[in-house]
C-alpha cells in the first residue's frame, strides 16, 4: 500500500481542497440577456431548441414539420 513519506502541509492541503469549493460556489453567471443564471463556459438552451454561447447563437431553432405544413 502506498504510504505519504512527509504530512501534508496545511497550506498544501488548502490549495487542493479550494479547487472544489470554486467550482461549486463561483460556477454560476447571470445572463446579460436574460437575467437568469447559466453555467460558465456552458451553452445555454431556450425552450424553441436554440443555443446561445457568449451572445451568439450556436444552434438555430428546430422548425417544428405541424408550423412548416401550416405556411403552405
Amino acid at each position: 500500500m502506498a504510504v505519504p513519506k512527509r504530512k501534508t502541509s496545511p497550506s498544501r492541503k488548502g490549495m487542493r481542497q479550494q479547487r472544489h469549493a470554486k467550482a461549486v460556489s463561483g460556477s454560476y453567471t447571470e445572463n446579460p440577456d436574460t437575467g437568469t443564471l447559466v453555467l460558465r463556459h456552458h451553452a445555454t438552451q431556450e425552450p424553441d431548441g436554440s443555443m446561445w454561447f457568449n451572445g451568439k447563437m450556436v444552434v438555430k431553432p428546430k422548425v417544428k414539420a405541424e408550423a412548416a405544413s401550416s405556411e403552405e
